[in-house]
C-alpha cells in the first residue's frame, strides 16, 4: 500500500467551490467507507484542501480523485506527494500497515 498527501488547489472562486461542496463531501464519504482516506479538510486560508490517503499505486490514487466533483467540474488542481510512514500513532497502525483492508 502506498500513502499520499493529496493537496488540492482551488482554481475557481470560492462561490463555485461551494456549489459542489456537498457532492465533494459525499465523494469523500465513499473514500472513508473504502478505507482509502484517513483524514481530509480545507486548508487555512481556504484556498484548497488536503487528503491523507492510500492506494495500491499512484495511478489508483489519481483514478480515485478523478471521481471528485471538484475535479470533474474543473474547480481544483491536484498534487500527489507519496510518503513512507515509518512512525505513527498506534491507533492508526491498521490503516498505515494495511491490515484493515
Amino acid at each position: 500500500m502506498k500513502h499520499f498527501i493529496v493537496t488540492l488547489e482551488y482554481i475557481v472562486p470560492i462561490e463555485e467551490i461551494d456549489k459542489y461542496l456537498s457532492s465533494h463531501r459525499e465523494f469523500l464519504d465513499k473514500g472513508y467507507e473504502k478505507k482509502i482516506l484517513l483524514a481530509s479538510g480545507p486548508r487555512n486560508p481556504r484556498e484548497g484542501g488536503i487528503l491523507l490517503a492510500r492506494a495500491l499505486s499512484l495511478s489508483d490514487m489519481k483514478e480515485f480523485c478523478s471521481n471528485d466533483p471538484f475535479f470533474i467540474n474543473k474547480c481544483a488542481e491536484y498534487k500527489f506527494t507519496e510518503f513512507i510512514p515509518v512512525k505513527f500513532q498506534s491507533d492508526f497502525q491498521d490503516w498505515f500497515l494495511g491490515s484493515d483492508v
